[in-house]
């Protein structure tokens, strides 16, 4: 169940709210009365309530709004019990002053905002000391490892236990420990309105996780990266599961690149069945994998581990044959060509990250004519030796005569939106303009393309096609790819009304 939280300061407003959130399905809320501006009218909150509710009352020690003294805190929680909401929510250092009455029942909580300590179990035998019908421990996370932790001492929890993680290295367990025995877990009830670091909205948590529908024996799948808050990848391949009616979940987990082989030993525990690998683990990704496609082994990173029958680690990039598809797609949309329409063509190449690299060799291998040019020189140089092909410098970018251009760097991507890596005056209406950001999806080197008649083809086809492919890895099964184009374009679109 997802416990949703309201935070406002004014008692309609709470009201308010409360009703919307039972329209869309929530079927628990927490009111958090230290957020109300005027002395909190407990009777007047819950009367009538359209869903049970968790009454919560924060200090300003535990991140709470909480102005008025520590009695009459205090009294508007006992006020709560005598009242018989369904769950009051006490510290764990004032549950004794406080006794059980009625039917309410008992959340014994304790926040850690810094850190996780290493003494977890030790502070969960003590909250179980407290007369708790449910105990809550919720700290800060630090590293992955802080997550596995957390949710591990939730699935051995005797007495109930809400366990998760706090920042975005805790994201991961706020969506998987129901999994794991947890009661429930909370959301906020918008994105901009988050209570806590890491919170997700109701509408995420329901819609994009379907956090009620992940069971003990969910398969578990994700993303890995740093930073991964702003990824998208979630939101498509959990759209996939959903279309196709498949009990599995995709879960954002942000990985430090020095620490990307240690996590992953430590995410065994969880049982990841694959990965979506991006910035800054592809090398890593390739090294830590039993067996590799040759696509990944020419370019020497990975966007995919998957396990095979024999649960070893396997390394595939999907980015090379999305990004040569999505290319042949703008050349040649009906597919008429009876040789690939990328041989002989000219074709400058703006970057050399990752990204870049695949696009790079695969242009190379289907007989483009390719050109990088890259802000650093150095960086820029090198990849052009590797795939032995020509280097321009960045201020000679349009120096040449392109039947393609490529932008593989993320100049132009939300929010910068009103920048571009290639000036409209550079552009000729005979091109080819293929731009790897995805959000926005018309970026500005793409509407100044369209301006100048060029053909254009938008990140959306290379990721969405790249996501694909990771999905049949995965699954065995071909990718609803529509289902998968509309939710992202849905997607940035939201991100960017925000």
């Amino acid at each position: 169940m997802i416990c949703v939280s309201i935070g406002r300061t004014r008692h309609k407003m709470v009201m308010m709210e409360h009703r919307s959130l039972a329209e869309k399905g929530a079927e628990l809320v927490e009111l958090r009365l230290d957020w109300v501006a005027r002395s909190p009218d407990v009777n007047r909150l819950i009367k009538d309530r359209p869903t049970p509710v968790v009454i919560t009352c924060r200090r300003p020690e535990d991140k709470g709004r909480w102005k008025r003294s520590e009695e009459q805190r205090q009294a508007v929680l006992r006020t709560a019990i005598v009242s018989e909401v369904e769950y009051v929510d006490l510290e764990d250092d004032i549950a004794d002053q406080i006794p059980r009455y009625g039917k309410t029942k008992r959340i014994i909580s304790h926040h850690n905002f810094d850190e996780t300590p290493d003494n977890l179990e030790e502070i969960y035998t003590s909250l179980c000391e407290k007369d708790p019908d449910i105990v809550k421990l919720v700290t800060m996370a630090n590293s992955p490892d802080d997550s596995v932790r957390m949710l591990k001492l939730v699935a051995n929890a005797k007495v109930p236990m809400i366990g998760f993680c706090m920042g975005e290295y805790g994201v991961m367990s706020r969506i998987l420990c129901g999994k794991y025995g947890s009661p429930f877990t909370y959301a906020t009830f918008s994105r901009e309105r988050e209570l806590a670091p890491g919170q997700l909205s109701f509408s995420e948590m329901s819609q994009i996780y379907r956090y009620d529908q992940i069971g003990p024996e969910t398969p578990l799948y994700g993303v890995i990266g740093d930073p991964i808050a702003h990824s998208l990848s979630p939101l498509i391949h959990n759209a996939a599961f959903r279309y196709d009616k498949i009990d599995a979940v995709y879960v954002p987990f942000r990985v430090p690149k020095d620490r990307l082989g240690e996590t992953l030993k430590e995410f065994d525990w969880l049982n990841v069945q694959g990965y979506s690998v991006t910035i800054p683990h592809k090398a890593g990704a390739l090294k830590l994998a039993g067996e590799a496609d040759e696509a990944s082994q020419t370019m020497k990173v990975a966007n995919t581990l998957f396990r095979d029958k024999d649960n070893t680690w396997q390394a595939r990039n999907t980015d090379y044959e999305a990004a040569l598809d999505s290319i042949r797609l703008g050349l040649d949309p009906k597919g008429e060509s009876a040789s690939d329409p990328i041989n002989g063509k000219q074709v400058l190449l703006l970057g050399a990250g990752g990204v870049s690299r695949a696009i790079g060799a695969g242009i190379m291998n289907a007989g483009g004519a390719l050109t990088i040019s890259n802000r650093s020189r150095v960086r820029g140089e090198k990849l052009a030796d590797e795939l032995g092909c020509s280097y321009t410098t960045w201020e000679n970018r349009g120096g040449g005569r392109y039947d393609i251009v490529v932008n593989g760097t993320a100049v132009g991507m939300h929010p910068n939106v009103n920048e571009t890596p290639f000036a409209q005056n550079l552009l000729m209406d005979d091109m080819l303009v293929f731009d790897t950001v995805y959000n926005p999806e018309n970026t500005l080197l793409l509407k100044q393309a369209r301006e100048r008649g060029c053909k254009t083809i938008s990140g959306i086809e290379m990721f969405v096609r790249q996501a694909a492919a990771q999905y049949k890895l995965f699954t065995g099964r071909e990718a609803p790819l529509e289902a998968m184009r509309t939710t992202l374009r849905k997607g940035i679109s939201a991100v960017g009304k925000l």
